[in-house]
């Protein structure tokens, strides 16, 4: 018998698979998602998974009449696909983590009477997460009081650096791979007084930005460690003692698990507006701040270096739940 992992399109779906399926080495596991977004590149090759499925669905949010009965068209045709791959690998359960990718196996688990485990990962559910929870066998979230697991499913090496921050001695500022024009600017505009006042600066900038943006350090004689996708995040998040970043789930989750205060300015497009109901949930625990992009103010956030910084630090290390991985990864091989 088979766990069938689906789901993604984007980073922050896929990065839960990945985390989750570290504690079923001893499971047969499949994948099932897309063709579109970036299923492919994350797990075509990955020896994880006994088999990867790359089915022709696409998302429905967002189109004209036309494109969505095409896409809730290929997403039926899909499904009827999906359940035939669920009875050959003999499919116990299938873990669905949301996103476009997710939504043939989803449907397919429903038609079959195979048990359907969702997990959400934003504050605000996603389209396709909202629709399947009435049906979802187990629903997850780290946002729900009566979710069975609260512990956001981040890898163990964040948690393994976490510190007490007091002062600032370096800053990062966090745009994500495709990087974040509002961020790059405030960033570049805070760099003069920030090297006045010692501090170093680490910068996300964005794959198509790092040219742009270390041309303007070096144009501002200010020496900043700048780049774009990196693997080794939870170390430049160990050495920061702040962040101003964007609130997309998993960066939100994995800076609380360093505990590492954080202004967050959400993507101001985000489907449903989520990465602000992220930012939201912490703000509201006195344990993060929060700048609308449009509210940015140079002077509110310089002022921020000076705040309790022990205090959010030491919150977030004690609030934070560990092991959320373990416990769907055992919610899996259980159900």
């Amino acid at each position: 018998m088979s766990i069938v992992m689906t789901g993604g399109g984007t980073g922050g779906h896929l990065v839960i698979i990945k985390a989750v399926k570290e504690y079923l080495k001893d499971e047969e596991l499949i994948y099932i998602g897309s063709t579109k977004g970036q299923d492919q590149a994350w797990f075509a090759e990955d020896s994880d998974f006994a088999k990867t499925y790359f089915l022709e669905s696409r998302g429905v949010v967002n189109q004209g009449l036309l494109g969505k009965i095409g896409s809730l068209w290929k997403i039926f045709t899909s499904a009827l696909k999906v359940r035939k791959i669920l009875k050959a690998h003999q499919a116990k359960v299938v873990f669905s983590v949301g996103g476009f990718s997710a939504a043939p196996a989803a449907l397919a688990a429903k038609l079959s009477g195979v048990p359907l485990v969702i997990h959400e990962q934003n504050a605000a559910l996603g389209s396709l997460n909202k629709l399947l929870k009435p049906y979802a066998d187990v629903f997850i979230s780290s946002y729900l009081e009566e979710s069975p697991v609260k512990a956001y499913p981040i890898k163990q090496e964040f948690f393994d650096n976490a510190r007490i921050r007091k002062t600032v001695e370096t800053i990062i500022f966090l745009g994500g791979s495709q990087g974040a024009k509002a961020i790059n600017e405030l960033a570049l505009s805070l760099a003069p007084t920030l090297k006045e006042r010692g501090i170093k600066i680490i910068h996300q900038a964005g794959e198509r930005n790092i040219d742009e943006v270390k041309a303007q350090y070096e144009k501002l004689g200010i020496e900043a460690e700048v780049f774009g996708f990196t693997k080794e995040l939870a170390n430049y998040m160990k050495e920061a003692d702040f962040a101003v970043a964007r609130s997309g789930a998993s960066t939100l989750w994995e800076l609380s698990a360093t505990a590492l205060p954080a202004l967050f300015i959400p993507y101001p497009n985000a489907a449903s507006d989520h990465q602000y109901y992220n930012a939201k949930f912490l703000v509201e625990k006195n344990l993060a701040w929060l700048m609308r992009e449009n509210e940015i103010d140079k002077d509110k956030v310089l002022s921020l270096l000076d705040e309790d910084l022990e205090a959010k630090s030491r919150g977030l290390m004690e609030s934070v739940e560990k092991e959320g991985s373990k416990k769907i990864a055992g919610i899996l091989t259980q159900i």
